[in-house]
């Protein structure tokens, strides 16, 4: 098992579960509704710096405990001015930088595909830290709300530059400037999201998705994990040119040998991560 926990008092809010090639982070912070927290920031980080470095993992789920997938910041916090809210204008600018921030940059740059499972209410922060996944499918008891500017806010989460990727400039800007809520109907119909299910049957969806990515050589799914995230920022000729170098990359894996005698052969590849 991949552990996130770190050393002294801080409790534990994501729980970290490994299944062969999977790993299942849970945030599970009931007292806050899995708010936002500096634990939490710390703790997704860690997790992310460890699936990268572990290249036995190929794919990732993130979801919640309980009936609320994040309730977004901590109202508390930001009314008593603590923690991502203390401060004067220069020092709260550098907490961002450098806290809540790190987990829109962690779950960018992470090689393997991680898909968001969303259980319930995805607020603000919630709906960024959704918005930054690879995949997204949402039980029917869901919502998402960009809702910052109802709390006189602004995105500071990375939602602008994520939400405007997942569902387009004009959409974004609606949910941006008006807060609203939506349920996953709505969320499917923006292509927010991929599936809406019973919330019985979340689990098991995100689990048949990862189970649909990690069947395939580990090398193979994190250079196009990674060609597919980096040709979103390039132009062609240059998107081309790191396309050549991962294939040349993966042209000499063991385990692309072996699906090419695979589908020869007529039989299950059997891959060794080599």
């Amino acid at each position: 098992m991949i552990m996130t926990t770190e050393t002294g008092q801080e409790p534990t809010v994501l729980r970290v579960e490994r299944e062969g090639a999977l790993v299942i982070l849970t945030i599970d912070d009931p007292k806050t509704r899995n708010a936002l927290s500096p634990a939490l920031t710390r703790q997704l980080v860690a997790a992310c710096q460890q699936i990268n470095a572990d290249m036995s993992v190929s794919c990732a789920i993130l979801t919640a405990a309980g009936d609320v997938f994040c309730a977004g910041g901590n109202l508390k916090d930001m009314y008593a001015r603590v923690n991502h809210f203390a401060g004067n204008a220069a020092e709260i600018r550098r907490t961002y930088l450098t806290g809540v921030q790190t987990i829109a940059r962690a779950l960018h740059d992470l090689e393997v595909p991680i898909i968001a499972a969303v259980n319930g209410p995805a607020m603000g922060a919630g709906m960024d830290f959704a918005a930054m996944c690879t995949l997204r499918i949402a039980s029917e008891k869901a919502k998402f709300a960009e809702s910052f500017i109802k709390l006189g806010l602004t995105s500071a989460a990375g939602g602008a530059w994520f939400l405007t990727r997942a569902i387009g400039q004009q959409r974004a800007a609606e949910m941006a400037l008006t807060g609203e809520t939506i349920d996953a109907q709505r969320a499917l119909e923006l292509g927010l999201i991929l599936k809406v299910v019973p919330p019985e049957a979340l689990m098991d969806e995100a689990l048949a998705l990862a189970g649909r990515i990690t069947c395939h050589p580990a090398h193979s799914i994190r250079l196009n994990t990674r060609l597919l995230r980096d040709s979103a920022r390039l132009d062609l000729p240059a998107s081309l040119e790191i396309a050549a170098g991962m294939q040349a990359i993966v042209q000499q894996t063991d385990d692309q040998h072996e699906a090419v005698a695979a589908v020869i052969e007529k039989r299950k590849p059997s891959y060794t991560g080599r």
